[in-house]
This record gives C-alpha cells, sequence and structure tokens, in this order.
C-alpha cells in the first residue's frame, strides 16, 4: 500500500482496514496481518498515557510512537498531528508534519478542514501527503460540548459535506469520518473521489478504522459501533495470574526452564 494507491483502492471498490497501533510490539503482529493501514492516533494519550482526552497528546509522544511502530512494520502508517499544531502557522505545522515523517509515517492526520486550508495545501503541496478528519474530531470535543454524534440537521450536514470536497480539492488522499449519520457518510464517500474512512459512520464507507485495544477487548470501552473480536482483557489476566500461581507455587522455573 501507498498514497498512490488509496484512489485505485476506491475505484476498485476495495475496502480499506485500518487499526490504530502504538508501539513496536503490536506493530510486529500487524505487520504479519492482512491490515491495510496504521494509524498512529492521538488516542494514543487516553490509550497507553491513562489521560482522559486526546489533548494531552505531544509531538514528542507522536514522534516516538512513530518511529517505535515503524519499527515493527512495513505497512502503510498514518500519524496524527495533535491538537493546535496545525494552528499555529504554516511553518509550525510543517516542521510537525516533517517531524512525523522522518520518524516513519506516510502520512499525516489533521482534523477538520475549515480555517486551516492553507496550512493543509502547504503540505500537500510539499510533498506531506494529508489524511482528513471530519464529523466527530475529538480535539474539537470542547466546542462540541462534549463526545457527541455530529452531522444530523441538514446545516451540519452540509458543513461536513462541504468540507469533505474542500479536503479532495486541497489534495488530501482520504477522509476519516468519525459518528456521523451512515447516511451523511454514504453521500460524502459518493461525492468524493478519495477514500472515506468510517468509525461509527455505517458500512458504506471505502473503509473502517478502529481502536486496536478496544476491538481486543483491552481497553474497557465499547461504545455501540466498536466490534469486539477478543474478551483481551481476561485472555492475558489469567496468563498473568497463572504466571503469579507457577511463581507461588515454586513452579516456575522447572525442567528445560532451568540450565
Amino acid at each position: 500500500m501507498n498514497t498512490t494507491d488509496f484512489h485505485k483502492s476506491k475505484k476498485e471498490g476495495k475496502k480499506l482496514s485500518m487499526i490504530t497501533c502504538y508501539d513496536a510490539s503490536f506493530a510486529r503482529l500487524i505487520d504479519q496481518t492482512d491490515i491495510d493501514l496504521i494509524l498512529i492516533g492521538d488516542s494514543a494519550s487516553m490509550v497507553m498515557h491513562g489521560e482522559s482526552t486526546t489533548l494531552p497528546a505531544t509531538m514528542e509522544w507522536m514522534t516516538e510512537h512513530t518511529r517505535s511502530v515503524r519499527n515493527g512494520t512495513e505497512k502503510y502508517i498514518v500519524a496524527d498531528m495533535p491538537f493546535l499544531t496545525t494552528r499555529k502557522g504554516i511553518e509550525y505545522a510543517t516542521d510537525c508534519a516533517g517531524h512525523l515523517l522522518v520518524a516513519g509515517a506516510n502520512c499525516v492526520k489533521i482534523e477538520g478542514v475549515f480555517g486551516q486550508e492553507d496550512v493543509i495545501r502547504h503540505l500537500t503541496m510539499s510533498g506531506i501527503p494529508v489524511m482528513s478528519h471530519l464529523g466527530l474530531t475529538p480535539q474539537f470535543f470542547q466546542a462540541f460540548g462534549g463526545h457527541k454524534m455530529q452531522g444530523k440537521t441538514d446545516a451540519a450536514a452540509e458543513k461536513i459535506i462541504e468540507e469533505a470536497k474542500k479536503a479532495e480539492e486541497l489534495g488530501c488522499c482520504s477522509i476519516v469520518l468519525e459518528c456521523i449519520p451512515a447516511v451523511l457518510a454514504e453521500k460524502i464517500t459518493d461525492a468524493v473521489s478519495i477514500p472515506t474512512i468510517g468509525i461509527g459512520a455505517g458500512v458504506n464507507c471505502d473503509g473502517q478504522v478502529l481502536v486496536l485495544q478496544d476491538m481486543l477487548g483491552m481497553s474497557g470501552f465499547r461504545p455501540r459501533f466498536v466490534r469486539q473480536y477478543l474478551n483481551g482483557a481476561e485472555l492475558i489476566k489469567n496468563a498473568l495470574n497463572q504466571y503469579a500461581c507457577d511463581v507461588h507455587e515454586a513452579n516456575f522455573p522447572a525442567g528445560d526452564e532451568i540450565k
């Protein structure tokens, strides 16, 4: 998978599978699967650092997570631009995006379009692929009054459609659509020639993305749009308890585990 494959995948009707990842260990596992894309989301702030929102994610965090994931995989990597990094001017945004690409990302993801068209245009014209993120953009949750579905009114839906068209015009290679009505997501998917990747946006997007720890049942977070493919928390706890039991009862190490 490379950036030029995005249009091709949509044209051929090939759905794109994207999953978050933040470290080399999971990246090595994902590298051996059929997953198409890896997202190093600023959700790392919550998943890996225990914060309550994505806002505390820093460039230092995102750069190190990107480098770690790249060390474990050859797959296409998208890395989030942290809160406000695209709102401090073109030069600052370009430096931040450049750091992520140097660390191993193939593309950067930017929440929202309106108000930062100049930044997005400059990045795409500078050879930095950009994935847009519309709908429920977590960095804007304060303005939204919480993490709520977006695009429910005609006016709100029209704004998101216009943002999607503008994202394509500015050179974005794809668009994440988060927590919007499925009907709206389908309209946007039909209105643009670049792929849409949904999360909580219905089945008619050109692809889907989930947080790895959510779908593996490790996070304790399970909104209705998350399908849990594994009860990872119980499996891991059982393994840890078995290890503790073996240590407490002097059953580990034993046999070939002892030189």
